[in-house]
C-alpha cells in the first residue's frame, strides 16, 4: 500500500501529522469526523503560481466554490488574491473577509436580478455575462440604477478537456458561456448597451484538467478573437483563463504551474492586458484531510467492509463523480496484515461509501483513517442528511490550531423551525 504525503502532511515515526501536530491529538481534542486544513499548504500552492507568472501583469481570484471557509479565503485575500464568487451567498461570506469589492468577480450561469442589482451597487470588479439575455438585463437594471456596469463575457471555446462529464464546462453541448459567434456580436454591438463598459473576454473550460494542451488550444482560439476585438476598436482591460488546474488524487501526473506558465506565455505575449486566474482545486485540494474513526469491521461472504464515522452527507465527491480519495491510516503499522474492502459511511444509501474494494492495512475499532486530498469541494458539498451534524473545520499553521468552524449542535439543525 502506498501512502499519500505531501510537505505539510506526512508521518513522522509512522504517526501522520498535519505541520506539526499529530492527528491523533486533534481527534482528542475535537472528535471526528474532522476537516483540518494546512495554512502552509495554500501558502505555498498560491506562491508557486505568484512566481511562476511573476514576469507578466496578472491576478489571482480564488475561486471561493472549492472551499469558503473564511479563514481559507481570508488566507489567500492576506497574500493578495482577488475572489471569485458564484452567488450572493458567496459574495456574503466573501465580504465578511473585508476583501475589498474591487477585488471580487462575480461570476454563475444562472444571476438572479436580485443577484445583478447587489453586483452593480457594491461595485464589484467585474460581472461575468453567460448568455445574450443576461448581458441584456445586464444594461436594463444598471441603468435603473444610474450606473455603468462592468461587464466581461464568458466565451465558450468548444474546446474538450478531457475530464469528467460533469466537471467538463468548455464544449459547445455545455450550459456555460456563450459560442465565439455570439460573444463576437455582442462585443460589436456594444454601443447598443448604453450601461455596460465591456472590461474584458474571459473562459472556464473545466475542472480537475491534467494536461495543459486544452489550456494552450483554448487561449489561442480566444486570443484571436482578443486581438480582432482589438482591430475593430474595442480595447479591453483583461483576458481570464478561469481555472481547471488538476491535482494529484491518486496517480495522475499533472503538469506543474512552471510548465502551464510556459506553455501559456506565447499566446500571453501578444495580448497587451493583464491576465486574470480563478484556481481554487489547485491551492486547497491537497492541504486539507478529513480525519474519521473506525466503527466496525465486518464480513457479509467473502465481501469486507470497514464503516467509518464520516459519510457521504461530509463528502460526497466519491458518490457522485466517483472520485477516488486516498486513505490511510493515522498511525503506520506495516507489520499487520492488508485486506481488501470497501470503506463506508453509517447513512442509510448504497451510495454512502469512501472507496470500493481498496487495499488497505487492517484497521480495528476506535482506530483513526485520514481521507486525503479533502481541501476541495468537501465541506462545501456538505448536507445535514440523515439529521447528521457537519463536522468542525480546523485550520493548523504550524504548531498553532485554530476551531474556524465548531461541529454543529443539534439545534442548528433545527434552527428557527416549528412544529405547526
Amino acid at each position: 500500500m502506498q501512502y499519500f504525503e505531501t510537505e505539510f502532511i506526512k508521518y513522522i515515526n509512522d504517526e501522520l501529522f498535519i505541520e506539526e501536530v499529530p492527528l491523533k491529538k486533534l481527534a482528542d481534542d475535537y472528535g471526528t469526523p474532522l476537516y483540518i486544513y494546512s495554512r502552509n499548504h495554500f501558502k505555498k500552492q498560491y506562491n508557486d503560481f505568484t512566481s511562476a507568472f511573476k514576469n507578466i501583469k496578472h491576478k489571482i481570484f480564488y475561486a471561493m466554490k472549492a472551499n469558503y471557509n473564511l479563514s481559507v479565503i481570508n488566507t489567500f485575500v492576506q497574500l493578495g488574491s482577488g475572489v471569485d464568487v458564484n452567488s450572493e451567498g458567496e459574495l456574503y461570506r466573501a465580504l465578511k473577509t473585508g476583501v475589498e469589492p474591487s477585488n471580487i468577480i462575480l461570476t454563475g450561469v444562472g444571476k438572479t436580478k436580485d443577484e445583478i442589482k447587489l453586483g452593480i451597487l457594491r461595485d464589484l470588479l467585474l460581472i461575468k455575462a453567460e448568455s445574450e439575455e443576461e448581458v441584456e438585463l445586464i444594461d436594463k437594471i444598471a441603468g435603473e440604477l444610474g450606473r455603468v456596469a462592468r461587464v466581461a463575457i464568458r466565451v465558450n471555446p468548444d474546446v474538450d478537456p478531457k475530464t469528467h462529464p460533469y466537471i467538463s464546462t468548455g464544449l459547445a453541448n455545455s450550459k456555460f458561456g456563450v459560442d465565439t459567434k455570439t460573444a463576437w456580436n455582442l462585443y460589436t454591438r456594444r454601443n447598443e448597451f448604453k450601461n455596460i463598459e465591456f472590461t474584458g473576454i474571459d473562459m472556464h473550460i473545466g475542472s480537475q484538467i491534467t494536461s495543459f494542451e486544452p489550456f494552450v488550444e483554448a487561449v489561442t482560439k480566444l486570443a484571436e478573437m482578443y486581438c480582432e476585438l482589438k482591430k475593430d476598436g474595442l480595447k479591453l482591460e483583461h483576458f481570464d483563463v478561469g481555472g481547471g488546474i488538476g491535482v494529484k488524487y491518486r496517480d495522475e501526473v499533472p503538469f506543474t504551474i512552471e510548465e502551464y506558465a510556459e506553455n501559456l506565455f506565447p499566446c500571453f505575449n501578444k495580448l497587451d492586458c493583464e491576465i486574470f486566474f480563478e484556481p481554487g482545486r489547485y491551492l486547497t485540494a491537497n492541504g486539507g484531510i478529513l480525519l474519521t474513526e473506525v466503527i466496525y469491521n465486518f464480513s457479509n461472504g467473502d465481501k469486507r467492509f470497514i464503516i467509518v464515522d464520516a459519510a457521504m452527507n461530509d463528502l460526497l465527491r466519491p458518490t457522485i463523480y466517483h472520485a477516488y480519495h486516498h486513505i490511510q491510516p493515522v498511525k503506520r503499522d506495516e507489520s499487520r496484515d492488508k485486506t481488501v474492502a470497501d470503506i463506508v459511511g453509517p447513512i442509510c444509501e448504497t451510495g454512502d461509501y469512501f472507496a470500493k474494494d481498496r487495499e488497505i492495512y487492517q484497521s480495528k475499532t476506535g482506530e483513526l483513517l485520514a481521507i486525503m486530498s479533502s481541501g476541495a469541494y468537501g465541506m462545501v458539498m456538505a448536507s445535514n442528511y440523515n439529521g447528521r451534524r457537519r463536522p468542525p473545520e480546523i485550520l493548523v499553521d504550524g504548531d498553532r490550531v485554530y476551531v474556524t468552524r465548531s461541529r454543529e449542535t443539534f439545534d442548528h439543525l433545527l434552527w428557527d423551525e416549528k412544529i405547526v
